[in-house]
């Protein structure tokens, strides 16, 4: 931005900030910030009026063009702003609208107060237009990266939801799976498991693979590691729910667990009682009154 540019959008910004915030949240409020009830208007009030004022800081301050060290906080308060609005349930256009609609009032504003000269207004609106343009583009990476934050940790939870280690007797765990595993979720699950086993001190765990749409090398390897990991804290394991299609599917790979299994959990269940000396048994019901006599 040129020295003359510069001290124009100084001195705009200085002599009628309040003409141009009055102008700004109102395209704001009119374009639908508000309606949404996710955003207060003094909220969006305070933005605005802090925006601005570290613009006119900026300038003030000798700020040349976006790389200026004086935009430092401008990029700092946009950051925290999309943050906040990602985490807010906002998308790319309502955040990025934010700087953009900011436009049309600095050029009406110019166009009022900035004096007859047309090629110097002209000038001064392609480097405002760039300057803003700059900051929206910032929202709209700072926003993806909030959310691509808030989707990973969001998957991590879901994650650990869906593989919870479940206590079905003294010594005797059960791990029921759902979907599909890959590496990031073998992390989880062997997490849980070895953490259960030692906290539970149990001696058995029961890998049920009922809700695991199919098993390939790559699945296989993944229950190896999670077995493995588990003999070396000293339980056993056992697999349940290897349906007929999954069998067929293991064996045409080639593949071997190298580990007993069953096809039900309620079978692998009634082995890991047995190992450990128990037994279901039927319940006898005692004889009516009425039988007896």
């Amino acid at each position: 931005m040129a020295q003359p540019a510069r001290q124009a959008v100084s001195k705009l910004l200085s002599g009628h900030e309040s003409e141009i915030l009055v102008e700004w949240q109102k395209r704001l409020k009119d374009d639908g910030a508000l309606k949404s009830g996710r955003l207060k208007e003094a909220e969006l009030n305070a933005q605005c009026a802090n925006f601005l004022r570290l613009l006119r800081k900026a300038f003030e301050g000798g700020a040349v063009d976006a790389d200026s060290e004086q935009f430092a906080e401008t990029f700092e308060m946009l950051g925290e702003l999309s943050s906040s609005r990602a985490a807010q349930g906002f998308s790319p256009r309502e955040t990025a609208i934010f700087v953009f609609s900011l436009k049309q009032p600095l050029f009406e504003a110019l166009e009022h107060h900035g004096g007859a000269d047309a090629a110097a207004k002209m000038q001064v609106n392609w480097s405002i237009g760039q300057l803003l343009d700059r900051f929206g583009l910032f929202t709209i990476e700072a926003f993806q990266k909030r959310r691509e934050e808030l989707i990973v940790r969001q998957e991590r939870e879901i994650s650990e939801l869906s593989t919870p280690v479940i206590k079905l007797w003294d010594g005797i765990l059960a791990l029921p799976l759902i979907g599909t595993l890959d590496s990031q979720r073998t992390g989880v699950v062997m997490e849980n498991l070895l953490e259960s086993i030692v906290a539970q001190g149990a001696d058995i765990a029961i890998i049920d693979i009922t809700g695991v749409p199919t098993v390939d090398t790559l699945t296989a390897q993944h229950l190896l590691k999670t077995i493995s990991a588990a003999r070396l804290m000293g339980a056993d394991c056992i697999i349940s729910g290897i349906r007929p299609q999954i069998a067929q599917t293991m064996v045409h790979l080639g593949v071997e667990l190298t580990v007993v299994s069953k096809a039900t959990l309620a079978d692998a269940f009634a082995l890991a009682l047995a190992r450990r000396g128990r037994a279901v048994t039927k319940v006898r019901r005692p004889e009516s009154p009425a039988a007896q006599a």
